[in-house]
């Protein structure tokens, strides 16, 4: 079994074979998936087959867990949280000397986020490595609900139509990146910032906001802030 410091859960294992399955990604994303149309764009004629896999993806006995290492030594780690009746998707992010995994984002009914801002999500995404998820389309698509990003640029959609062509069966993924990116998170769309070399926001419901009493503290603001801008 994985082990994620200071990370209190269930049975972690290894998730990188459903990244395989073009099914998994339209779950995934379901928390910007929302409505009958994104639905049906996303999934087709395979909801079923969809609903049958995120059964396998909560289940109980075992925690599907994603990684994403960084440039920097950080590691961003996706976990499938399955406890009975308080299932959701952490955001976590790790670095070999800190004592306990820090937490980005949380996608349930009780979300936290947003977690990155669209350029550090495109960084992340393009930071290749050889180990973890290294394939460059996976990583933006895994870690795109930690998105909230009220000025996207002009040229958001064409990645994340690229990264859905690639890895899935959807016969439009522009129209499908365009629903993603008008819906993003669980949380509005915040407005991002640099403070003394810090990137933060104004989410009130996120850990890179200074002026939640939940947030991150300072240097770990600027340690994350730090490497999430490693250049591609």
């Amino acid at each position: 079994m994985l082990e994620i410091p200071g990370y209190e859960g269930g049975p972690l294992v290894r998730g990188d074979a459903y990244l395989d399955d073009p099914l998994f990604w339209p779950v995934h994303l379901g928390s910007s998936l929302r409505g009958q149309d994104a639905q049906r764009a996303a999934f087709g004629a395979d909801w079923d087959a969809a609903m049958e896999l995120y059964r396998r993806l909560s289940a109980e006995h075992e925690w599907p867990v994603f990684s994403v290492p960084l440039r920097s030594g950080h590691t961003i780690h996706v976990v499938y949280r399955n406890f009975l009746d308080e299932r959701g998707v952490d955001y976590l992010i790790h670095r070999p000397e800190w004592s306990a995994a820090e937490t980005l984002a949380v996608v349930d009914g009780h979300f936290m986020g947003p977690g990155m801002a669209w350029p550090e999500l495109l960084s992340a995404a393009r930071q290749s490595t050889t180990e973890g998820v290294g394939d460059a389309d996976a990583r933006l698509l895994l870690l795109f609900p930690t998105l909230g990003d009220a000025l996207l640029p002009d040229d958001a959609a064409a990645p994340l139509t690229t990264a859905l062509a690639a890895l899935t069966l959807i016969e439009e993924p522009a129209e499908v990146a365009r629903m993603l990116l008008e819906n993003q998170g669980l949380w509005a769309p915040a407005r991002w910032r640099s403070a003394g070399g810090v990137r933060i926001n104004d989410g009130g419901h996120s850990y890179r906001n200074p002026s939640n009493a939940f947030a991150l503290p300072q240097r770990r603001l600027l340690e994350i802030s730090n490497a999430l801008h490693e250049e591609s």
